[in-house]
This record gives structure tokens, sequence and C-alpha cells, in this order.
């Protein structure tokens, strides 16, 4: 039987609230594989119609977000990070070209950061993967792509800052 948005958002949060840290987060990373593998969620949840950028559910007590996004061309994004959140990503179709970059100097106010490329990895359906707050990575899609992510809190809220590869 199918998993719906609201078992998968109650098991996150029966996680997060036991384990808010890394290791609960990693825990919340498996549900997400589950997730992207079940074919009916990812149907019902990435209807024709969804955006780069859908919120699907936000935890009222822990501030998390399921968000669903769906890529329709090839796209690549500067090297990021996601503040003082953390972010998983789940990959549901398509595939998704992920690097990691090290900081060499931090982001500030007017300042663009500078991070040094480290390591590239494909993410193919059905595969997940958690960054912590301060871990920087890109994406990078060469065709149609869709994600389910996990936000510890909304990153539309969330001022951060720039970074270019030195």
């Amino acid at each position: 039987m199918s998993m719906t948005l609201e078992q998968f958002a109650a098991a996150c949060h029966r996680v997060l609230k036991t384990d808010p840290g890394p290791a609960g987060r990693k825990q919340v990373c498996a549900l997400v594989e589950e997730a992207v593998k079940d074919r009916d969620f990812i149907a019902r949840y990435f209807a024709p119609g969804t955006g780069q950028r859908d919120v699907l559910y936000q935890d009222k007590e822990l501030g998390f977000c399921v968000c669903a996004h769906v890529y329709s061309d090839a796209r690549e994004s500067q090297p990021h990070d996601h503040g003082p959140s953390w972010a998983i990503y789940g990959q549901a179709e398509g595939e998704t070209v992920m690097s990691d970059w090290t900081l060499i100097e931090p982001a500030g106010e007017g300042k663009m950061g500078k991070v040094r490329f480290a390591r590239a990895y494909t993410l193919k359906p059905g595969m997940a993967h958690l960054y912590n707050e301060g871990d920087l990575h890109s994406p990078r899609r060469d065709g149609p792509t869709k994600l389910l992510r996990i936000e510890g809190t909304d990153l539309d809220k969330v001022r951060r800052f720039g970074y270019r590869a030195a």
C-alpha cells in the first residue's frame, strides 16, 4: 500500500521530535528514500502542474517543510548552503549531479564566499542525501527531474549568502 503525505510527515515528525540532530536526520533521509521509491506517492504529490518548489507540508511544531520540486529542463545552481538549516534531497525521477565544496573564505554581508570543488556524485531515482548546516553543495540537472526535499525550516524565509568557486 502506498504511503500518504500525512503518514510520511508524521513519521518525519516522530523521528525529529526524538532526535533533531544529524542522527535523526539520517533516519529521515531513509524515510525520504522510501518515499521516492513509492511510484504512487510520486504520482500523487508530483502531479502535472507541480512547480519548481511547492511546499506540500510544513510542520507546525518543528518547522520542517516537505517540498516537491519539478524541473522540466537542464539547470545548474551555484554552490550554496542552507544558512542555519539543513536539507535532504530525494531523487524521484531523472538524475541530479551533486557537487560538494570546501569552504575557503566565508560569505558575509556584501561579500561572496569562496569555495573549492571537493567531489561530485549522482543522485539517481530512489536515492536521498542529507546536507547538514554549513554543508556546501551545488546541483546540476541535465534534463527533467523530480525531487522530494525536506528543509529544516522554510528556506524561502532564510537569508543566505552566495559562494563562488576559487
